[in-house]
């Protein structure tokens, strides 16, 4: 398998003038309207935005689990009706087999589409020496830690080659301490394979520190606010989380994201709303009003 992708392999995701409608109730409900994004062969891109903003139900409807209302979604030109081998899936779930080996369940995938087993166990191993799991092989999920488990749960993914990699928070159910690895973990796998990837997270450190560009979404429904395309060079080091140019585009996504959920809370703190609250409570604080 080889370690370098590259643009020519493909994996250009369009989402065009994207709905998406549930039923709530008796009644419709807009969880999308009218999104179009473009993943570029071997870009990473981030999407972020208030809770219930659409960004997981975008990344289901790439993903193939989810048909749109409105719109289409295309991988490399053609359009996306189901899931498939061709796109690789991590949720903040590890979903392991706990009855297999970690080089098992890396395995399985390839199993499935009839891989020979001399080159499952080569393609295994070799993206287990590039997540550093590789002396880890031979254990079973419940003998790993959190991160170690999100981990096989990536290169699981990318086992059977695919053009594009979907994380839905894939670090989400991790501490501080061992996310910030995670993430340093994934940008430099990303710098070698050079998959697609479109990534979901509600960490605005996270989103900068990983991507090439980041999607901002409104509050419900959801559309795209924003695009920013991230300064930092690559490769990326936790170094750069302290640089000038980090700090300004973290800033710049919090005022963005604020406003969206001042917006998904129905607007009652907007226009001095935080400071009325203050004054009217006094100086006794919230305590006093319960």
């Amino acid at each position: 398998m080889p370690l370098h992708r590259g643009a020519a392999q493909g994996g250009h995701v369009e989402l065009r003038h994207l709905g998406i409608r549930f039923a709530l109730k008796g009644r419709s409900v807009d969880a999308v309207d009218d999104v179009s994004l473009q993943v570029q062969p071997g870009e990473f891109v981030s999407l972020i935005g208030p809770s219930g903003c659409g960004k997981s139900t975008l990344l289901n409807v790439a993903a193939g689990f989810l048909a749109p209302s409105d719109g289409e979604a295309l991988l490399d030109g053609e359009f996306i009706d189901g899931p498939g081998s061709d796109r690789g899936v991590v949720f903040q779930q590890y979903s392991l087999f706990p009855w297999m080996t970690v080089r098992r369940n890396v395995e399985f995938g390839l199993k499935m589409q009839g891989v020979p087993r001399a080159e499952r166990e080569t393609r295994a191993r070799t993206l287990l020496g590039l997540a550093g799991l590789l002396s880890f092989e031979h254990h079973y999920p419940d003998q790993l830690s959190g991160g170690m488990k999100q981990r096989v749960g990536i290169v699981r993914a990318l086992a059977t080659g695919p053009r594009v990699l979907l994380m839905d928070e894939p670090f989400g159910a991790l501490d501080a301490q061992t996310r910030i690895v995670m993430q340093e973990i994934l940008t430099n796998m990303w710098q070698r394979l050079r998959i697609s990837v479109l990534f979901v997270t509600h960490d605005i450190d996270e989103a900068v520190f990983l991507s090439d560009r980041i999607l901002v979404m409104t509050a419900r429904p959801g559309r795209i606010k924003a695009e920013l395309t991230v300064p930092l060079p690559r490769p990326r080091t936790p170094e750069m989380t302290s640089s000038a140019a980090f700090l300004a585009m973290v800033q710049q996504l919090k005022s963005l994201i604020r406003e969206e959920s001042l917006a998904a809370m129905g607007g009652e703190l907007k226009d001095g709303g935080l400071a009325g609250l203050a004054t009217d409570v006094g100086p006794q604080g919230v305590g006093a009003m319960l």
